[in-house]
């Protein structure tokens, strides 16, 4: 493999951040309705060393029933990834959605442990379209928009 070639390479996956709420306990245990799911995932690139980016796939959960909050979840899973001789145009697609594709199945896994080991059925999160969000991105901050990635 010549020193030019692009090299992508899966460092260390691991949970950055967990927080578990079960503010109305042990009441949130005998509500007989379902709870509404509220559902937010956000993403960020970092670059921390010559090459090497950290990528997180933050998701937060929250179950209510009415104003009463069942659980609050939040998790953020990450990855350092090893990234040498990618296009410049390459790297902010691969950051945004080629990482955060390959954590977010890791992501799910851990919310719906954590809602399980909280004592209620698991959450399982949709599957979720990062190139959708990447391009929404894009949009919004203008035509000629890039991923910053702060070093």
């Amino acid at each position: 493999m010549s020193e030019s070639e692009p090299t992508f390479q899966i460092e260390k996956i691991y949970v950055k951040d967990l927080s578990l709420e079960l503010p109305n306990a042990p009441q949130a245990f005998l509500q007989p309705d379902q709870p509404q799911l509220e559902v937010q995932i956000a993403n960020d690139a970092t670059k921390v060393a010559d090459s090497i980016f950290e990528v997180t796939v933050g998701v937060t959960v929250t179950a209510r029933v009415g104003e009463r909050t069942l659980f609050l979840v939040e998790a953020v899973q990450a990855g350092l990834f090893q990234i040498a001789n990618v296009p410049e145009t390459e790297m902010g697609p691969l950051l945004g959605i080629g990482c955060p594709t390959i954590l977010y199945p890791y992501a799910r896994e851990t919310v719906s442990d954590m809602v399980t080991r909280a004592g209620f059925p698991p959450v399982v999160l949709a599957p979720v379209s990062f190139e959708a969000i990447y391009a929404q991105r894009m949009q919004q901050s203008g035509d000629d928009a890039r991923i910053e990635i702060a070093s």
